[in-house]
């Protein structure tokens, strides 16, 4: 079975979610343009969206006309062509409320998996539990097909786990969206022994069909993304609990969110990237990979005690941030949680915040921030300038930029040695594709 017989019916459980939602815009779109080619003009197209809530799909629905708008929009003139034979599309509208109509025509919602029954691929985005995934993956097998191809977007639990204690022989792959995923670029391809070739084929195909950036990764707990991240968020914790020694905990956490954000020149800093992802979620997936490496403590108390706070971060269902190890206002950091007092501490109140600058010190000079290098034709050569000031910098802050920066790039080449990556290129491919780094983490700026 080609690609293009599995896509005239898909599956996507967890379709409503966060992950989910987008994985099912990316599969809506190109569903609706394949059953716009004229051999494929009488073939029946349909993707099933499931989920616990009847509600979130309801919003799903909405999400999914509000974006097909938009992609439209941006695409008049290929739908033109592709309307060509339809004399009564006269305006842009027309066309554009004619494939959203069509678009919508392929959707089908429920929240029983008896539903997916007759889908040839199944693209699994639900909550980040081997046991869940396992007792999901295991329904399926048993309503769907024998041949029916899986796509889970886990990205910590290893493909062979899936496949050996569900029994599907080969049928499953990692297929790591990052978030969103309908924007973000990258999939992390995780192709596990014993992989349905056909299987491997129609992933790649499908990539660039939806034209990602995929890098492979070996099946290793973590991947190559959070087994970056998740040692890096650990460094960041591990560099506060030193600072709590001289700075309150409050001011080492501001301290090593501006560290990792303007001295490093990173988009964000590593407590606004783990409120993003959700503390929980963060928790979660040291879970999970902690058993893999017996050799490391993949765990956090202030982790643990953030989230029996019940302060987990992520998204509200409109986008916005919530708060997490930082308050936001207009998705902007305006306070700092403090655990002593179950309170945030806002950036404007008292001298705290000043008193952390003067201990860190200034920015090297030549810091430009990440947004003014991003689209810059210079950047590399302005990023090395820069890291040169950082390396000779004696202050604190610079200090623990560099001590930042070292481990970065000695997570960067244990993911190499230990055969996670296969390539400090794909180590790098991964962050700054997948988090929007500028550089990667294993250069030589240290």
């Amino acid at each position: 079975m080609t690609l293009n017989d599995r896509l005239e019916n898909v599956a996507i459980i967890g379709a409503a979610g966060k992950m989910g939602s987008g994985i099912a815009l990316l599969m809506a779109q190109e569903m609706a343009l394949q059953k716009l080619q004229p051999e494929n003009q009488k073939k029946t197209y349909v993707l099933n969206l499931i989920d616990v809530s009847e509600a979130a799909l309801v919003g799903l629905l909405k999400y999914l006309k509000t974006q097909s708008v938009k992609l439209a929009e941006k695409n008049i003139v290929n739908l033109r062509q592709l309307y060509g034979d339809r004399q009564d599309l006269v305006e842009n509208q027309d066309i554009i409320n004619q494939f959203v109509d069509d678009l919508n025509l392929n959707l089908r919602t429920g929240t029983d998996l008896n539903i997916a029954k007759d889908s040839h691929m199944v693209f699994e985005a639900i909550v980040e539990n081997a046991d869940t995934k396992v007792s999901v993956l295991k329904k399926l097998n048993e309503i769907c097909k024998p041949d029916t191809f899986y796509f889970t977007n886990t990205s910590s639990i290893p493909i062979k786990l899936l496949n050996d204690k569900v029994g599907l022989k080969g049928r499953i792959i990692g297929y790591h969206f990052y978030n969103p995923p309908a924007v973000q670029k990258l999939v992390e391809l995780i192709l596990p022994k014993g992989i349905n070739p056909q299987l491997k084929d129609a992933a790649l195909e499908l990539g660039k069909r939806l034209r990602k950036t995929l890098i492979p990764s070996n099946d290793i707990a973590g991947f190559i993304g959070n087994g970056h991240f998740m040692r890096d968020g650990l460094h960041a914790i591990s560099e506060v609990e030193k600072l709590e020694k001289e700075v309150s905990q409050v001011q080492a956490i501001y301290m090593l969110n501006k560290i990792s954000q303007d001295f490093l020149i990173r988009p964000m800093g590593i407590f606004q990237l783990i409120d993003y992802v959700g503390i929980d979620v963060f928790q979660l997936i040291l879970k999970t990979m902690n058993p893999y490496f017996p050799k490391e403590n993949l765990h956090s108390d202030l982790i643990d005690k953030m989230v029996a706070k019940k302060v987990l971060g992520g998204q509200n269902p409109d986008g916005s941030q919530k708060d997490g190890f930082l308050k936001y206002e207009k998705n902007r950091p305006v306070g700092v949680y403090d655990l002593k007092k179950s309170a945030y501490q806002m950036l404007d109140s008292g001298n705290w915040v000043k008193e952390a600058e003067k201990k860190l010190g200034d920015l090297p000079e030549g810091f430009i921030p990440w947004r003014g290098l991003l689209q810059d034709p210079q950047k590399a050569d302005k990023l090395k300038t820069f890291f040169k000031k950082v390396k000779t910098g004696k202050t604190l802050g610079t200090q623990l930029a560099q001590n930042y920066l070292k481990e970065s790039k000695a997570i960067g080449e244990k993911l190499v040695s230990e055969g996670v990556a296969h390539s400090p290129n794909d180590v790098n491919g991964v962050l700054l594709n997948g988090f929007f780094h500028l550089y990667g983490p294993i250069n030589d700026y240290v």
